[in-house]
């Protein structure tokens, strides 16, 4: 099971650090990402991160501003949102799948474990 937390309503230029924590088995073998979604659109893949944490990818929208980062001991994966702007908008999940080896897929179809989401708002 995937958990998220850490979203809210940020002002413009702001800061958020969304959480995915997995309960029930370690992360360690799983490749996870962050997809977002608003109400009429595809759920977009928005980064992703290798079970070694050494690959990432990250969509062209959010680079430079997004880090992903992941902390298996802890098995949990971060996503740190700098220089929020208002097309940030949108419900954040974190998905993962078991993989082994380099990952460097953000769709969506590739990913069999999801989390209920978190809503992030960026709005003056």
């Amino acid at each position: 099971q995937l958990v998220e937390s850490g979203g809210g309503l940020v002002h413009p230029g702001g800061s958020l650090r969304l959480t995915c924590t997995a309960s029930g088995r370690p992360v360690d073998y799983y490749a996870v990402a962050w997809f977002r979604q608003v109400p009429g659109k595809e759920r977009e893949g928005v980064v992703c991160i290798s079970t070694s944490g050494t690959e990432l990818r990250y969509a062209d929208s959010v680079k430079g501003r997004f880090t992903i980062s992941r902390d298996n001991a802890k098995s949990t994966v971060y996503l740190q949102m700098n220089s929020l702007e208002p097309e940030d908008t949108a419900v954040y999940y974190c998905a993962a799948v078991s993989a082994v080896g380099p990952w460097s897929s953000i769709s969506p179809d590739e990913f069999d474990h999801w989390g209920q989401g978190t809503q992030v708002t960026v709005s003056s």
